[in-house]
């Protein structure tokens, strides 16, 4: 072969590889790798990795996840990140390493969410996100165009939201207070998306409802019963003059800790409404007959979000049947008379 033949070849191999990359490129997620969307034959492997994973919710969402793979004949690994970023990233990769033919997550920070979609879809992959959101393109979700969030199993962070809101002002009408000396603490972990979504809601809800101008506290949590325990004692020092409290945050951990800071505080259960989200701590303040001033909760069946989180792996992976961009699970608005009949274990 000739040295102007060779060149010649190899310029025009370049040219199309050029073309190809900027093709990948245009649309902003990262270029599937080949066979991605090929349904799988034989056994399927899933990893389901969960930040917090010790936590009530997840738990159950992990039982829910393991009684699903059970019944569709998947063989379900099930991995607890707990709050730690740089360890997502190493189980991410451990979980493709295993040949896990698709991975379900939930981040413990919105900010690892384009590594880790980066890492499945490099390695060919689905990847699906159960209850917070993940942008492929940046480290928030919040900001980031809808064609860039990776599909989501879970609840509506603004119905979720709005539920808390309008039972709050119910029972604010109910207690016959006065506004004026009346605060409305919000706690939740500020730079959590779903977190930030149901405190919108719960704030419209109030207003919607008819709860009238009261003013409002917000406190940055870790999202934990000890730290929204803390934020809340330091509040109450803060607002000597108050006699009652109305109590709504992103989770039950949020909730119940702000509860209990307002009794450490001195305040009694007849001065404040709490109203969780979750049910599952709420439900063992009801379960002991405590009258600490948790009124109602929003039951949220973690188990639900595992099985159809699962359930949509198995459908993508063995009918090639695309994710839903969102999928939720229903919710129930229970109190220390009904949350029985929700059916749910309070362990």
């Amino acid at each position: 072969m000739s040295l102007n033949r060779y060149r010649s070849g190899a310029a025009l191999a370049g040219s199309l590889a050029l073309v190809l990359t900027l093709g990948a490129c245009s649309s902003g997620r990262p270029a599937a790798a080949p066979g991605a969307d090929k349904p799988a034959d034989g056994p399927l492997s899933i990893a389901y990795l969960q930040k917090q994973g010790d936590q009530e919710y997840f738990v159950s969402e992990a039982a829910g996840a393991r009684k699903k793979a059970a019944e569709l004949g998947i063989k379900l690994t099930v991995v607890n990140l707990g709050n730690d970023a740089s360890k997502t990233i190493t189980e991410v990769k451990s979980a493709i390493a295993q040949k896990n033919r698709g991975v379900i997550i939930v981040v413990p920070e919105s900010a690892v969410g384009p590594q880790v979609a980066a890492e499945a879809k490099n390695a060919g992959i689905p990847l699906l996100t159960s209850d917070d959101q993940v942008c492929v393109s940046g480290p928030k979700p919040a900001d980031c165009k809808a064609s860039d969030l990776v599909a989501r199993v879970g609840f509506s962070g603004a119905q979720m939201g709005a539920e808390v809101g309008k039972r709050a002002a119910a029972e604010f009408k109910k207690a016959g207070w006065d506004a004026a000396d009346t605060r409305i603490i919000y706690a939740w972990k500020q730079d959590t998306t779903v977190c930030g979504d149901r405190i919108n809601g719960a704030k419209s809800a109030w207003k919607e409802a008819g709860g009238p101008d009261v003013q409002s506290v917000e406190l940055g949590t870790d999202n934990t019963p000890a730290g929204a325990q803390a934020k809340v004692e330091a509040t109450v020092t803060a607002n000597q003059g108050v006699k009652h409290w109305v109590v709504m945050g992103c989770n039950d951990e949020n909730v119940s800790g702000g509860v209990k800071g307002l009794n450490n505080a001195g305040v009694g259960g007849q001065n404040i409404v709490g109203i969780g989200l979750g049910a599952y701590l709420a439900c063992k303040d009801w379960q002991a007959g405590a009258d600490n001033g948790m009124k109602a909760a929003l039951y949220i069946p973690g188990d639900e979000v595992g099985g159809l989180a699962v359930q949509a792996m198995y459908d993508k992976l063995k009918n090639g049947k695309e994710f839903a961009p969102e999928s939720f699970a229903p919710t129930k608005m229970v109190d220390a008379g009904t949350w029985r009949d929700a059916g749910f274990g309070c362990k």
